[in-house]
């Protein structure tokens, strides 16, 4: 089993299934040529300053950065030079950043996607940092945020990028059969694909930002896939929200007071 490559293994397995399925062929055709064309959001800095008390930040695992674990081959830019391009325009060292801090004086424990690094996609590192930081916050008896912001998994690590979904959920299982941890989703535009489909929706209250994009699939992937059309707004948060998808809807003003509040209901329970 330690001599298998279980990424090269799966990546071979979706080739041969696209054989026999014209709609994961499709998908997969229609994957290659997406861009990242979202408008630009707040940054990781950002967040951290309208969520994170003066002088309370403290981040964990800095310096954990991604390999090419399956050596992906693109015609364009190679892997390695694409995070390393993203590591000096904006400054950071992979798409989520994790630490403690305190909120209105509440210790919490926090990670926040930053969509400009490679669209907030998920790969081994995303999902390790993220995974160790459920697990700091398990062990330390912590709230946890996690602002979410991404295009979804990273091809270009294959099906390793996939597992993070199941590592990340795993975690998050841990965490919640404690009744006295409290985790709280943030949906921020766009939260998509496996970042939707695994932690994303697991949040003892989940919480989306205004005019939020929250999908699994991006419109243009289901339509040119299934040839049909998507409802306008139908991807929107308000829409999702009368459809139960999420708890509620808060701006980003208020968003700290609202976390607060939260905390300090949840707190006097115990």
């Amino acid at each position: 089993m330690r001599d298998r490559d279980l990424a090269r293994e799966g990546n071979e397995i979706i080739r041969a299934a696209s054989k026999w399925s014209p709609e994961l062929a499709a998908a997969c055709e229609v994957w290659k040529e997406i861009k990242f064309e979202f408008p630009a959001m707040d940054t990781f800095s950002d967040r951290i300053e309208l969520l994170i008390d003066p002088g309370t930040w403290n981040p964990m695992d800095e310096d954990m950065v991604s390999m090419d674990p399956i050596e992906f081959h693109s015609e364009e830019e190679p892997y390695k030079d694409r995070i390393d391009s993203y590591q000096r325009k904006t400054g950071l060292t992979e798409a989520v950043q994790t630490g403690t801090g305190q909120l209105n004086g509440i210790p919490v424990a926090i990670g926040v996607m930053d969509f400009q690094f490679m669209g907030g996609s998920m790969g081994s590192v995303v999902g390790e940092k993220i995974t160790r930081l459920i697990e700091y916050a398990n062990n330390q008896f912590l709230p946890l945020i996690l602002v979410c912001a991404s295009g979804g998994a990273r091809m270009q690590e294959g099906s390793l990028s996939l597992m993070q979904m199941a590592k990340i959920s795993s975690a998050l299982y841990d965490y919640q059969a404690n009744k006295k941890l409290f985790y709280v989703s943030i949906l921020t535009s766009p939260t998509t694909g496996g970042v939707t489909a695994s932690f994303g929706m697991l949040g003892d209250i989940i919480i989306a930002e205004p005019n939020a994009y929250i999908a699994f699939a991006g419109k243009r992937v289901i339509e040119q896939t299934l040839n049909k059309t998507v409802p306008e707004g139908s991807q929107g948060a308000e829409y999702l929200f009368h459809k139960g998808l999420f708890d509620s809807i808060v701006p980003r003003n208020p968003l700290k007071g609202v976390l607060s509040e939260y905390f300090t209901s949840m707190l006097s329970f115990l």
